[in-house]
């Protein structure tokens, strides 16, 4: 049974929020770990819906090192007042 945007989606933020300090995660990092997990369920291009669904809905943002990779959004200092 394929697998849904929202499934994929799910599964991307919950492995970004886990190598959030640790790593940072490329797209195509993301798009290879989820071929892995579900096989033959996903495709590079349900992947690439997943994560527009992810910047689009702000649960990650693109940033640029070097290299563009997923993260979660940062808070400002001001904004944990």
């Amino acid at each position: 049974m394929a697998k849904t945007v929202d499934e994929v989606a799910d599964a991307m933020y919950t492995m970004v929020k886990d190598a959030q300090g640790m790593k940072k995660l490329k797209p195509m990092d993301l798009t290879k770990a989820m071929i892995e997990m579900y096989g033959d369920e996903v495709d590079k291009k349900l992947c690439k819906e997943a994560i527009k669904q992810l910047v689009n809905s702000g649960r990650c943002v693109y940033t640029y090192f070097g290299g563009s990779f997923l993260e979660l959004p940062h808070r400002e200092g001001a904004a944990n007042d």
